[in-house]
């Protein structure tokens, strides 16, 4: 790789590690070219030689954010659980506690929007979609007769419910839940929903 390559990867690095500590410490709407810009070391238009928008930028931090808590979910996984259900449950807690603990990363994931007339990359939804091996998984061991199709809205509509309980109860507002009481409504709500589950089944 040529000293000029190897300049233009280390600086995207750099501009890639800035927007992740911006939107960490700020928010996504604290996000600034200007800003990254004086970081990093550079002219302010020269960030977009770097990347191809903002968009991409912050789809790159959010991969990044995506990975860590892949890394989260894993390790719940690796703890071992008695039955596929308590699996669910810890996968279920790992993911609030990873929220809780990386609010204004977690939250950047969902508040990003695209124009209208533009395609996620391909890249972008892998990062998203692999997560959810973690719910298909124990579901699958659960429900071996469900078909993968099936196991795949099920384990939506799982992470639906979970994310919606985290999102509410985080909330700097008047419905925020404290942490620890948040972890035993979550784990109440994933054993319920998994109850119910295995009674229509039968």
């Amino acid at each position: 790789m040529s000293k000029a390559l190897e300049r233009r990867e280390k600086l995207r690095s750099d501009l890639i590690l800035a927007a992740e500590g911006m939107i960490a410490d700020r928010g996504l709407s604290g996000l600034k070219t200007r800003d990254l810009a004086r970081q990093i070391g550079c002219a302010n238009g020269a960030v977009y030689n770097l990347v191809e928008d903002m968009d991409e930028l912050i789809l790159r931090v959010g991969s990044r954010t995506l990975h860590r808590l892949d890394e989260a979910l894993s390790a719940a996984e690796r703890a071992g659980a008695p039955s596929p259900q308590e699996t669910l449950v810890r996968i279920a807690i790992a993911y609030c506690d990873f929220a809780a603990e990386n609010l204004q990363l977690w939250r950047a994931l969902f508040e990003h929007r695209m124009e209208a007339d533009k395609v996620v990359p391909g890249w972008s939804i892998d990062d998203q979609m692999q997560l959810f091996r973690h719910i298909h998984q124990p579901l699958a061991a659960l429900f071996p007769k469900r078909s993968p199709e099936q196991l795949g809205i099920t384990a939506r509509s799982l992470f639906s419910a979970v994310h919606g309980m985290v999102a509410l109860g985080l909330e700097q507002k008047l419905v925020a839940v404290p942490l620890p009481a948040l972890r035993e409504e979550i784990s109440g709500l994933v054993r319920a929903m998994i109850d119910g589950l295995i009674a229509r089944a039968m």
